[in-house]
Order: C-alpha cells, then structure tokens, then sequence
C-alpha cells in the first residue's frame, strides 16, 4: 500500500518519522543537528529518509531559522592547480559536519564576484570564504552587513571584513629576489601574466626589493593581462630576452610561467642556472620533478582551505577563533634552477648543511 502523499506528490517528514518510528520533532532535529541524535535513532531516520526518498526543503528551513546550512566558497578559477589544492583542504575540513559547501567562479572578476554576493546572501548561507581582499565597494558592504561568519583566504591585509587567513605575496616577492641575490643574481627579470590584485602584489615586491638594491630596471619586467599557460611563459621570457639579453635571472610570477621560462631556455640551448636562474610561485608538484628542478615559493594552500574551513564552522557554531586573522607564511624553496655555481672538488661542510636546508621560510 502506497504512502500519503502532499498533493505535489513530495515526501512529508511526518512520513520519514513514522516509519523510523521517532516523534517528527525528532526526525527534523536530525536534518538540523544529527548529533544531538543518539546514534541508534540517527541510523533510523537515515536510513527512513534514504529508503522514502526524502530531501528536507532547505528554503523552508531558511526561512525558519534565518539560515542555512550551506557554505558559500567564492574562487576566481575551478582549473587552476593553486585553488584545487585550496578547495581539497576545504572539503576535507567540512566532511562529516552537516555543512554543505557550495561552489561558485568568480572567473578574477570583481564584478561578477559581486553579482554571486548577492546571490548567495539572498540564500541566507551559514557562512561565507571568499578569495582575496579586493571586493568593490558594494561587495564589501554587503559583507559587512552579513549575517553569518566571512573568512578571506589566500592573503593578508589590514582590514579584515571578518575572519581572514593567508600570506603577503608582497612579502614573499621581496624574499624570492632576497634568494637571488644571495646567488649572486643582480639582472633579474620579472614575468607576470593575468595581473590580477594577488599577481599585482607579487610585482611590487619584486619592484621594492630591486629598488631597496638600487638594481631596478623598468624594462626587466614583461606583463601581460593575458590568462597565464606555459606557453605564455616561454613568449614573455622570450620579449624579455629580446628587450634585455644580459638578464641572469627571471622571477616568475606562477609555476606555469616558470615551466615556460624553462622550455624556452632549453629551445635556446641557454643553460639554468649557468646562464640564467628562474624562480617560480606556489611550488606546483612539477617544479620538484623538471629537469633541471625548479626553485618555487612554496604557498600552503591546502591548510589555508582546511583552516579557513575549521575556523568558519567553529565561528557558525558559536566558538570565534582567538587568532581571526592567521598568516601561514611561506617557504622559499631551493632547488637546480637557482643554486649558485660550485667550484669542483669537495664541498665545504657549512654548504653541504645549507643544501640538506634548502628552504628559506617565513613563519609568522
């Protein structure tokens, strides 16, 4: 015998208590708080639920409670390398909690950040992780007057709209050229492409470092608005070289730039890191296995989406971190593209420790 249906034919939650044998009021503290369930009638309703079909009407509950129970995450790219691992740490930090996370692209676009702002307030989210510091003016006050708790990722600044975590960029540019110079680099070329505010900072960092070291050179550096690729890496490089053929080093502003510095220095039969040195930024999985390595900054981007996740459910439930705003720091990471030039023979004692530590680290 068929079950009573609604006229619309849904599945009631009356229905998924009787048939786990639960008062209502306890099958929908279950879709509201599952722990404070015992686990037997958790495992009774579940499978009730499961077994009917039933899907609990979030705008409903919204509207009762004034919030949801979906995480709202805000990303410029879903296939970029460097917002994956991001997105892996923040799904990881949500699983088994009764958040959902829901996802949406700003494509770097400010304005259409702004339109998915909106969007996602009208939802009521119980909390918000949003990329950068950089919203527009009616972004950012939609922010303040938000209901629910906000983390900023990927970066530091100083006014936090609520909870923030990352690292300065700008910082982490001067100590990628600081690396350079140590190898005795002084015409260190800049490569940067899709300048969005991030990349941005990463070329006033390098600008101030080549500056403070009266060395800066306008026409070292080539940019491009232009989405960045490997490819795209090897063309920049190449302007650069036909602009400025002394160059003894390039800092890259990704790891995908770097690849192509690489490739084109290897066309050219220009050798790294005889000839030329190259650093990248983020440290993606390849520059460790390139040939020859590739020195990178070294970015934490799965703890910033796994922290920042952690903070947010903590701030939803009640408990405000201590610490809202965290900087993770980064990690200049010493590899064959950037190593100075040994003499032959044996090495000394104090160089065969520094290469067994060949990270240079910003640990706030």
């Amino acid at each position: 015998m068929g079950r009573k249906r609604t006229k619309s034919g849904k599945i009631r939650l009356a229905e998924v208590a009787e048939l786990a044998g639960v008062s209502p009021i306890t099958a929908s503290r279950f879709f509201r708080n599952p722990e404070a369930l015992s686990v037997a009638k958790r495992t009774r309703v579940e499978s009730a639920a499961r077994e009917l079909g039933y899907v609990p009407n979030l705008a409903a509950r919204a509207l009762a409670s004034q919030r949801t129970e979906v995480i709202g995450v805000l990303i410029p790219s879903l296939t970029n390398n460097v917002f994956s691992d991001v997105l892996r740490g923040i799904y990881d930090a949500s699983e088994g909690s009764r958040y959902s996370i829901q996802l949406s692209n700003t494509r770097y676009s400010i304005l259409q950040e702004e339109k998915l702002l909106r969007l996602f307030l009208a939802q009521k989210p119980a909390g918000l992780i949003v990329t950068g510091i950089d919203q527009t003016t009616e972004s950012r006050a939609m922010l303040e007057a938000a209901d629910c708790p906000i983390v900023q990722i990927m970066e530091i600044g100083p006014s936090p709209i609520d909870m923030m975590i990352g690292f300065s960029h700008y910082d982490a540019a001067r100590a990628a050229i600081a690396h350079l110079f140590d190898q005795g680099r002084r015409r260190i070329g800049f490569v940067g492409a899709r300048m969005d505010p991030r990349v941005q900072r990463r070329l006033d960092g390098y600008v101030a470092a080549m500056k403070d070291a009266g060395l800066f050179d306008q026409r070292l550096t080539v940019t491009t608005a232009t989405p960045t690729s490997v490819t795209l890496g090897g063309a920049l490089f190449a302007d650069l070289l036909a602009r400025e053929p002394d160059i003894d080093a390039v800092f890259c502003a990704n790891d995908d730039l770097a690849l192509g510095v690489l490739f084109e220095c290897r066309r050219r039969e220009i050798a790294v890191p005889e000839q030329i040195a190259i650093v990248g930024f983020n440290d993606l999985e390849f520059m460790a296995s390139s040939v020859p390595t590739l020195t990178s900054v070294r970015t934490n981007r799965y703890e910033m989406g796994s922290t920042a996740a952690a903070m947010l459910i903590e701030a939803i439930e009640g408990k405000r971190p201590e610490q809202p705003v965290l900087d993770l720091g980064f990690t200049v990471i010493e590899r064959q593209s950037s190593q100075m030039q040994r003499p032959a023979g044996p090495r000394p004692p104090e160089w065969s420790a520094a290469v067994q530590n060949d990270s240079v680290t910003n640990d706030p």
